[in-house]
């Protein structure tokens, strides 16, 4: 007699979804072994009453699943902070990362779930960003927001915070290591209320669990498995960004990588990448283009639908328009530093007012080290270190010269200004 996985049908009433929950979050119960169950037994309350028995066999005694209080607990808090539950198969739930390897049962959101149905590109990198690398994952944010697709990132520093700001505007998506509610770094607070008021934040880890280490690999998968490609800017040769660009190899998912000095080691792990078959990213342009894809417009929006275009399984048209190429994000050859434009290809940025955060006293040794962490060996326009600083110039200046005196910078015809070789 031959046995057949039974087929899978999603959660549809409030008893299926507890039993989801308790099932996932049972000790020992993994995703790969999850979805074991589930096509085993059928049903996750099926899966439930099967677990004991199957410890047993396994050697453990006295073992239980999770406790449905527990369970109730967890989705109490989920309330409390304003997350809702996306179960795979039920309406809302990323259909891109359903078809992955082992995708989430389930994933809490905070924020508007409509982002997450629009087709998304994922942008990562290093959280020792170089200014020139954070300018980069900005224009990149505002390039492919502008046509249309969601950002995806980590919320990580660097990169990832460039990212998520730059594309508030256009629709944006975190991902944490942690419970959607507990932000990591804290100094991104700010920026997780923002994309619980304007995207939306996603886990699949239970409300109010603080991060470690072995759930960052896992947050990684789920950032490639949302998005259509990854794009990394700066990583290093051992880094997480290089985690994130093999799950999305792994998952079929198109890579891109901006190219870098061969001199930083922020830009080995990019370097890498293009030189094993990764699509070189100049700015938005060049990721368009090698996908040959764009959202599909709403029929109410200027310009109406696509019409008879073709279209993929998830919300994109190919051949169609795109939104004009950012401007470049490294400085073509020296010029006047007046404007971030001129100098650095940057957009203009004001700069900070009198009597504001800029002209607060800061700690010389963290500025001088603020300083070299955001210069590597490509030259950056000094005006454009200012802003990026967000200080005085004349809180900047004196300390250029004197890591210049001391040989750790080096000043560049037309305001320009590189760490030294």
């Amino acid at each position: 007699m031959f046995s057949y996985p039974t087929p899978f049908t999603p959660p549809t009433t409030e008893d299926d979804r507890l039993s989801w929950l308790r099932l996932i979050r049972s000790r020992r119960v993994g995703i790969a072994t999850f979805w074991r169950l589930m096509a085993e037994h059928g049903s996750a309350a099926a899966a439930l009453d099967a677990l004991p028995d199957i410890a047993r066999s396994a050697g453990l005694s006295g073992y239980d699943a999770c406790p449905e209080g527990v369970a109730l607990a967890e989705m109490k808090a989920a309330r409390q902070v304003g997350a809702r539950a996306l179960f795979r198969g039920a309406p809302g739930y990323p259909r891109l990362l359903a078809d992955i390897a082992d995708p989430p049962p389930l994933l809490w959101c905070l924020g508007d779930p409509a982002h997450l149905l629009r087709p998304m590109i994922a942008l990562v990198g290093a959280r020792n960003a170089s200014s020139l690398g954070t300018r980069m994952a900005r224009k990149l944010a505002e390039g492919l927001g502008a046509a249309g697709f969601t950002i995806v990132s980590g919320l990580a520093r660097g990169v990832d915070t460039a990212a998520h700001k730059a594309a508030l505007g256009t629709g944006t998506v975190a991902v944490t290591a942690g419970g959607v509610d507990i932000v990591y770094p804290s100094e991104n607070a700010d920026l997780a209320r923002d994309l619980a008021r304007g995207g939306a934040i996603l886990s699949e880890q239970p409300i109010g669990l603080e991060p470690q280490a072995r759930h960052f690999p896992l947050r990684n998968r789920i950032i490639s498995g949302l998005a259509h490609a990854v794009v990394v800017v700066e990583a290093a040769p051992r880094s997480g960004s290089l985690i994130t660009a093999q799950s999305a190899l792994d998952q079929g998912r198109e890579v891109f990588a901006v190219p870098g000095h061969p001199f930083d080691g922020r830009a080995a792990g990019c370097n890498r990448l293009i030189r094993d078959g990764a699509t070189l990213a100049r700015g938005a342009e060049d990721v368009l283009d090698a996908l040959d894809l764009v959202p599909d417009a709403p029929a109410d929006a200027p310009g109406g639908a696509h019409g008879d275009a073709p279209a993929d399984a998830h919300g994109a048209t190919r051949n169609t328009t795109r939104a004009p190429e950012p401007a470049p994000a490294f400085p073509a050859a020296p010029g006047r530093t007046g404007t971030a434009a001129g100098a650095a290809g940057g957009t203009p940025t004001a700069r900070p007012a009198a009597g504001k955060a800029a002209d607060a006293p800061r700690d010389m040794g963290a500025l001088h080290r603020e300083i070299l962490a955001r210069l590597g060996p490509a030259p950056l326009a000094e005006d454009q270190l200012i802003r990026d600083l967000a200080l005085a110039p004349a809180a900047i200046l004196p300390e250029l010269l004197e890591l210049e005196i001391d040989g750790r910078i080096l000043r560049q015809p037309g305001g320009l200004v590189s760490l030294a070789g």
